[in-house]
């Protein structure tokens, strides 16, 4: 019974379970905010991109083929 009693109170002492969802669930809003990160960046440069395809467009001198990539 002593047994039981001492194996009872490590279980309930023991913290690995709790910090290893602690971990998880900080690994996981890492992730979350570095691929929302990735994204915007892309967005900005696509965006500035675009702004140089217009800028070159209105020049009479350059053209810009957004959709032939050139």
């Amino acid at each position: 019974m002593k047994k039981l009693m001492t194996m009872t109170r490590q279980f309930r002492d023991d913290e690995n379970g709790a910090a290893m969802v602690e971990y998880s669930i900080l690994i996981g809003i890492i992730a979350v905010a570095s691929i929302m990160v990735v994204i915007a960046i892309g967005a900005w440069v696509s965006g500035r991109f675009t702004q140089l395809c217009t800028g070159l467009d209105a020049h009479p001198t350059g053209t810009c083929s957004a959709a032939g990539g050139s």
